[in-house]
């Protein structure tokens, strides 16, 4: 039986990151490629990344009922497709979904079996930090970032995991013992 982990945190406390080393020392785990309506960002790949898709294409697909979960982020739209997660769970993997916040809330209900894990940074003084460091928002995207940062971080609760992602090294750690251990009790 395949298992869903369902990732969500602030924009900017490394949940790209985390994936990437553990999806690299998990062989049997997939992670479910997002649509999203936003531009693409240096080095990011289509279908590797995001599926990128315009509005109209986005539209068509929640119409024909192709999301598990869709929500509009900062006047971009972004969805797991049903058909990715079908596809990876048919096959026997293990399946990670990483979404904003409001996506995992919808996934609460769609996917109530999923293991729900939440990346927290180690302080708002740090998210801060690593936001700023990208270079890709104004003041004012910024500063909207670290207010939904700070309403997000309510919905660590509701999850059945929290890493925070002080140290990168840890942080996959213990997001590797998780994984294992939601195995073993599948098993």
């Amino acid at each position: 039986m395949s298992i869903v982990f369902v990732v969500s945190g602030p924009s900017g406390v490394g949940k790209s990151t985390l994936l990437r080393r553990v999806l690299d020392a998990e062989p049997e785990l997939r992670f479910s490629v997002s649509h999203t309506t936003r531009p693409k960002r240096p080095g990011e790949k289509d279908g590797v990344d995001y599926h990128f898709v315009d509005r109209e294409r986005f539209a068509a697909l929640v119409t024909e009922g192709g999301f598990l979960e869709h929500a509009e982020y900062q006047g971009n739209l972004y969805g797991t497709s049903q058909s990715e997660v079908e596809k990876a769970v048919r096959a026997g993997y293990d399946l990670i979904l990483e979404v904003e916040v409001q996506g995992a809330k919808q996934l609460q209900r769609s996917l109530p079996d999923a293991v729900r894990i939440f990346i927290e940074p180690p302080s708002m003084d740090a998210l801060e930090a690593r936001l700023r460091e990208r270079k890709t928002e104004t003041d004012r995207v910024m500063q909207w970032r670290l207010e939904r940062a700070r309403e997000e971080m309510e919905y660590a609760v509701r999850c059945n995991h929290r890493i925070v992602n002080e140290s990168v090294d840890k942080a996959v750690d213990e997001f590797l013992r998780i994984i294992r251990n939601a195995r073993r009790k599948a098993s």
